[in-house]
């Protein structure tokens, strides 16, 4: 039984591939880094008894998530997980537009395109797209990147509704996790080192929600706490904490 996972050269999707791997999961790994997808075929391989096999290409592209998607149809994938993605701090009228443009295509373009082909092609299985918990408000100096992730969470969330009216054994379900320590803070030029869970706990977390078709999947106690306040709180008390928060960045 295959499980795809794209972004799976490093951060939460490396992690949840060796989690999965763990569980004897065949997995096609989906990057733009061959040498490291190589690495980690070779290392899964050698030390569980599962095929790997890799798709190198940028799945901001339409036309990419289209020949991935023909490319895999035959595997029959299980799990499907949308992880690529990435993010910016910064004020957004200092962002660069093309740096804002290709987030838009990878956090939300390519996970719209993905799940709506896996939708319509799997009979069974699941559906894991990467949000944040960022996407649960919006959040000054990481503008573009939070609300990309308020997309992908209310997607999938309608998309699960959608499905289980339809008595679908699909489920589409997201993944929110806080701060995780990755290559994210790095390519976020973020001015400090971010702090937060392992990428393995969080893989950990996301692979136990998602075998029990939990729709939203929120890894640790800090951000359940959050996402609490967050929904209970006024959002002008809520916004200049945010707006802190990120300006430490």
């Amino acid at each position: 039984m295959y499980a795809l996972i794209t972004g799976a050269s490093s951060g939460i999707g490396k992690a949840i591939a060796y989690e999965l791997a763990k569980k004897g999961y065949d997995l096609i790994l989906v990057a733009r880094r061959e040498i490291e997808l190589n690495e980690l075929k070779t290392n899964l391989e050698s030390n569980y008894k599962i095929n790997v096999v890799i798709k190198v290409l940028d799945v901001s592209l339409v036309e990419n998530c289209k020949k991935l998607h023909s490319e895999v149809t035959s595997l029959n994938p299980y799990i499907v997980i949308n992880n690529a993605g990435f993010g910016r701090v910064g004020l957004f009228s200092e962002i660069d537009l093309e740096t804002e443009l290709s987030m838009i295509d990878t956090n939300i373009v390519a996970v719209q395109v993905l799940t709506k082909l896996f939708v319509n092609s799997m009979k069974d299985g699941i559906i894991l797209n990467v949000a944040s918990i960022a996407g649960m408000l919006p959040t000054p100096l990481m503008a573009t990147y939070a609300a990309t992730k308020s997309y992908v969470l209310n997607l999938s969330r309608s998309i699960n509704q959608e499905l289980k009216n339809s008595g679908s054994k699909v489920r589409v379900l997201s993944l929110n996790p806080g701060p995780v320590i990755t290559e994210f803070g790095q390519v976020a030029q973020t001015k400090q080192k971010m702090q937060g869970m392992s990428a393995e706990r969080c893989a950990k977390i996301a692979v136990k929600g998602m075998l029990k078709r939990k729709s939203v999947i929120v890894p640790g106690l800090l951000m359940k706490i959050m996402r609490i306040l967050v929904k209970i709180l006024p959002m002008g008390m809520v916004m200049p904490i945010a707006y802190k928060i990120q300006n430490k960045k």
